[in-house]
């Protein structure tokens, strides 16, 4: 399979998650686009852990579901993977030609990918300049077969066309991308945040300057929460974004909940900023000037306050809805009170299938 970095033929967006499945479908119109078709299916408890595809049948289900709660026809399907199967390095390389680098590229990564090189698929894209002359600069990405064979087998067998396979982290800056203004001079950290898994992606004049993927998410503070008040994973979850304090809460939460969802925040928050750390101290030119979250763990009560105080950043929850239009028919069915949590299944609906 081919990894694509670029934008392309109408594709169904598949967010495959490890707490839910999303879809979107859009129709691409001009420079902008309108989503027609939007679904999201859960999925069992431990269906998906790290990575790991333990319950093939219900991801398969939740797909149908999702597929056909949303009303899809369509076939061809873009996802995306991430975790720590997952390698994506900016390298710098001696100028060549694609061709050329087409050839020399596995000997190249092998430098660089700490897996077996005949045990991964490989993607690489050549970015505009590089920091010295005869050089140039490339993204590489490596995601181990097995992986991918798991997202093409359980795609495959819900009646769908695996046509792109992405990057989590690459189809957030997508959407992200097409909802937002930039100054081409900020460099902003797009912070996905996942059930089980974080994806950072800082962009410096829009192209990923640093991409890194942390075992953590959302379901830590409802596991906290759980332990806490032995209720339910569902009730946890209700807890989580925003049954705390919230006119809806209809029960005094003990205050060891607050203080486990604190305790859970700045674990969370320290492993996600000592990596805004880590890019600080390599690119000391560069800056960052404004932190997105995105993911449905960025609608945890508080997070983005709790985070600006951290970083002293600004901290903004990113909307991948904000510009896209919505079809009528998708007018009044809730897309924004789980829009946080389509941004990977946004960015893919905006991909094509690649020519090449």
């Amino acid at each position: 399979m081919q990894f694509s970095f670029g934008k392309s033929k109408s594709v169904v967006g598949l967010d495959i998650g490890s707490s839910s499945v999303k879809v979107v479908e859009c129709a691409l119109r001009g420079k902008g686009a309108e989503v027609v078709h939007a679904g999201i299916a859960p999925l069992p408890p431990e269906a998906i852990v790290q990575g790991a595809f333990l319950n093939s049948s219900a991801i398969v289900e939740a797909i149908g579901q999702a597929i056909e709660t949303a009303g899809i026809k369509a076939k061809n399907a873009a996802t995306a993977v991430a975790g720590h199967s997952v390698i994506v390095k900016k390298i710098s390389l001696p100028t060549m030609t694609r061709d050329e680098l087409e050839e020399s590229i596995r000997w190249e990564a092998e430098q660089y990918i700490p897996f077996d090189i005949n045990e991964v698929n490989l993607d690489f894209q050549i970015l505009d300049g590089g920091d010295a002359e005869g050089q140039m600069d490339v993204l590489l990405v490596a995601a181990k077969k097995e992986l991918i064979d798991d997202y093409v087998s359980v795609i495959t067998e819900a009646g769908l066309h695996p046509a792109v396979i992405d990057v989590a982290a690459f189809a957030v800056s997508n959407a992200f991308e097409a909802n937002y203004d930039v100054n081409p001079d900020d460099v902003v950290a797009l912070v996905n945040i996942g059930s089980q898994v974080v994806n950072i992606n800082i962009l410096t004049q829009g192209v990923p300057a640093f991409t890194r993927d942390i075992s953590t998410g959302g379901n830590v503070y409802t596991e906290e929460i759980q332990k806490a008040l032995s209720v339910s994973f569902d009730e946890a979850e209700r807890l989580k974004i925003g049954g705390i304090g919230s006119e809806d809460s209809q029960e005094v939460v003990p205050q060891e909940v607050e203080e486990a969802m604190r305790g859970v925040s700045d674990t969370v928050l320290g492993e996600i900023s000592r990596s805004l750390d880590f890019f600080a101290a390599t690119a000391a030119e560069s800056r960052i000037s404004k932190i997105y979250l995105a993911g449905g763990g960025s609608q945890v009560s508080g997070l983005d306050t709790a985070f600006q105080g951290k970083t002293n950043l600004p901290v903004e929850r990113l909307d991948p809805l904000a510009r896209v239009g919505l079809s009528p028919k998708l007018e009044g069915e809730g897309l924004a009170e789980v829009a946080p949590a389509l941004g990977v299944a946004m960015g893919l609906a905006l991909r094509k299938v690649d020519d090449q």
